[in-house]
């Protein structure tokens, strides 16, 4: 079996080509690839968008779909020999509001499932904290969430990427 790689954060705006990036990051380890999707059909626009998002991926990828159990799902499918794919946090914290979980608990067991797993993980999210102060609470509680949850991240994983306009720029690692 192959050693661990670890994980990497891969952060970025929407449309940055931040998943397309990934993805790469994925496939290049040559390991068995699996992708935990963490978004929501709510709506036909967003079942199009998972369909896109699964037709660009191509072949060979096993999806997991988890809105919620995220900490679980990883102790589920990460494996030595498997390269995991989160896509993507900001819509895990997304789901984890609109359900009324406690979310630092939620937060605290990813941080605590990931120090000691096995293979590959690559996890996506979307820097929301770049532009102006959100007018609502429950949006400037997502944007809080969001940059809490990836400052935890980025202070345990070994690599850290910020992508932009499809450039990718290594932050650590």
């Amino acid at each position: 079996m192959q050693k661990s790689p670890g994980a990497v954060l891969v952060l970025g705006g929407a449309r940055s080509g931040k998943s397309a990036f990934a993805e790469r990051l994925v496939t290049e380890t040559g390991l068995s690839r699996h992708y935990i999707a963490t978004g929501r059909a709510w709506d036909e626009e967003m079942r199009q968008r998972i369909a896109r998002h699964r037709e660009d991926r191509g072949e060979g990828w096993e999806t997991h779909e988890e809105p919620l159990e995220l900490a679980a799902r990883l102790n589920d499918v990460a494996r030595e020999d498997r390269a995991v794919l989160v896509d993507c946090l900001t819509l895990w914290v997304t789901n984890l509001m609109l359900e009324e979980r406690d979310i630092a608990a939620e937060f605290a067991g990813l941080v605590e499932a990931i120090a000691t797993m096995p293979g590959r993980l690559v996890f996506v999210s979307n820097e929301v904290g770049l532009g102006i102060v959100p007018e609502n609470r429950m949006a400037r509680d997502f944007r809080d969430h969001a940059g809490r949850l990836h400052q935890r991240l980025a202070a345990l994983v070994p690599e850290v990427y910020f992508v932009a306009a499809g450039l990718p720029l290594k932050m650590k690692g």
